[in-house]
């Protein structure tokens, strides 16, 4: 339960409407004098946060990684996010029926993060959550950046990203079907808009991750799709795409990836030669895969540009075109 007082401090700081720094450090105080964060403390936060006072900078370190420590750190075992927990998470959220904001998932954010691993419908949740952004231009960015409905700008882009990399600590390498999904829905609505050009990268890479890339295994995928490398203009991508910078990778290409286990180096020459072998055999698009990406990019009957690219760079980067495909294939020359 919450601890005596907090709920009358916070009432306190509603009814002022605002929330400075030194109010911060009583909350502090507050939460983490016996070195413990309850649900109903975090509850009580919630409450302050949505009344929308007007909130010290220091607020917004506090907020995200007071509810990372209930949920994460303080989590049984440590690191893993209960399906409990995040339904109380995304309920805490939605319970005023507002937009989710920045600081919100923030949040969320900060616990897709640290945690070692979560229910997939609170990653999905944050997806969603830019996607209402970006199709309502209201909602969670603190860039500064005026957001357009209908319009993927930079820093929708960047909170894209920021999601599906904490995935990659969270629930494994690969990007899901299920997010994919939510990437094409995004494309889709936004085909004729004034998107950001990163966009176009982002929604190539992250789908052709989910098409090619490794399962099963802990190396970044999600990170090399990911990054911030334009290599969707270079004929043959980053030296053979999401494989061939695995492959980079393994081999030592990217120098200290190695460097900093040289005092095991057959275990990992070891390592190095099975992550090639899933590799080899991920890049080949199946049956079911191809199935998937016929049915879902031809949902309105026209093939865009983004879909092209994808097209192409699967094209490109796979050893094995499924039959399926090659109508599709042909469109995108």
């Amino acid at each position: 339960m919450a601890k005596p007082g907090l709920n009358d401090f916070v009432a306190a700081k509603i009814a002022e409407r605002r929330v400075s720094e030194d109010d911060v450090v009583t909350l502090r105080r507050y939460i983490y004098g016996d070195m413990a964060v309850s649900l109903e403390e975090g509850a009580s936060l919630f409450h302050l946060n949505n009344a929308s006072p007007d909130l010290c900078e220091a607020w917004f370190v506090l907020f995200p990684e007071a509810i990372a420590d209930i949920l994460v750190n303080q989590a049984s075992p440590q690191g893993y996010v209960s399906n409990d927990n995040a339904d109380w998470l995304i309920g805490q959220i939605t319970a005023d029926g507002k937009v989710c904001s920045a600081t919100e998932l923030d949040a969320v954010l900060h616990v897709l993060e640290k945690a070692r691993e979560v229910p997939e419908s609170l990653e999905l949740f944050a997806l969603n959550t830019v996607k209402d952004s970006v199709l309502t231009g209201k909602g969670a960015t603190r860039s500064g950046e005026q957001l357009r409905p209908g319009v993927i700008g930079d820093a929708e882009v960047e909170l894209l990203r920021r999601v599906l990399y904490a995935g990659s600590g969270s629930r494994g390498s690969a990007i899901s079907r299920a997010e994919a999904e939510i990437l094409f829905e995004l494309n889709d609505a936004t085909v004729e808009a004034d998107n950001a050009p990163a966009w176009s990268e982002l929604f190539v890479k992250a789908v052709a991750n989910y098409m090619m890339a490794m399962s099963g295994f802990t190396p970044p995928s999600r990170d090399v799709a990911l990054a911030r490398e334009n290599w969707l203009e270079t004929p043959g991508g980053f030296d053979g795409g999401l494989g061939g910078f695995f492959k980079k990778m393994i081999g030592g290409g990217l120098g200290g990836v190695l460097d900093a286990h040289e005092s095991k180096p057959s275990a990992y020459a070891e390592r190095g030669a099975a992550i090639e072998e899933e590799i080899a055999r991920n890049e080949i698009v199946t049956e079911e895969e191809a199935s998937w990406l016929v049915t879902r990019i031809g949902q309105d009957g026209v093939l865009h540009e983004n879909e092209k690219s994808l097209l192409r760079f699967i094209r490109e980067e796979s050893p094995n075109i499924h039959p399926l495909l090659k109508p599709l294939m042909d469109k995108a020359i």
